[in-house]
């Protein structure tokens, strides 16, 4: 199967219930402050809406970016339960082409929470993905798990290659200006999908201006 059947089948399977919860990824609502800082931002491959419905209610103005369309309903449904304006793209962010000349250096802020789904081969080029949402002057921010996480097996791939460490985003993100970077354990709860003791890291890292 590719991504999209992929992830249909998993927000399928999870029925009325939302694979990773409503509630915000906890390294991302903790920097509520910092975000509040800019006007818009995009969050991409969003899943069931609860990271960009969250952005949303801060204030900001949101974009969605998912995948599967069985997330993008869900989503669709969180938002308009939380009377939260949300602008949802059902898009494969890996296209030839894309993002479009009309997405290039748009966003204040560009969310990755848990991204992980591609190997060293598509890396880079999500990477160049993210880099080119945003602005000059604007931040990524990136929540995804180390190695370790491995040991725990409470969410995330179970292929080691896909999974980040200080080095790989030091390097990704060699000219930019990583403002925090950190590797940490945390026992979190994001609906079935991601629940008990993990292997985490955070980042956020600003564009030159």
């Amino acid at each position: 199967m590719d991504q999209k059947d992929i992830w249909n089948k998993r927000y399928s399977d999870a029925g009325k219930a939302y694979l990773f919860g409503t509630e915000p990824n906890r390294f991302l609502a903790r920097r509520e402050a910092l975000l509040q800082g800019g006007h818009s931002a995009v969050s991409i491959a969003d899943g069931e809406g609860r990271n960009s419905v969250w952005l949303a209610e801060l204030g900001l103005e949101v974009t969605a970016i998912e995948i599967s369309s069985v997330a993008i309903e869900k989503a669709r449904h969180l938002a308009a339960a939380r009377k939260a304006a949300v602008r949802f793209l059902q898009m494969d962010m890996l296209a030839p082409g894309w993002p479009p000349p009309a997405l290039h250096n748009a966003f204040d802020w560009v969310i990755g929470i848990f991204i992980q789904f591609v190997g060293p081969e598509w890396r880079e080029r999500q990477f160049e993905v993210m880099q080119q949402l945003t602005r000059p002057g604007g931040c990524i921010l990136l929540q995804g798990y180390t190695p370790k996480q491995l040991q725990f097996g409470t969410g995330g791939p179970s292929a080691v290659e896909n999974l980040y460490s200080e080095d790989i985003l030091r390097n990704a993100f060699a000219d930019w200006d990583i403002e925090e970077l950190v590797e940490y354990e945390d026992d979190i709860n994001e609906g079935t999908g991601h629940m008990g003791r993990s292997a985490l890291i955070g980042m956020v890292a600003r564009k030159p201006a």
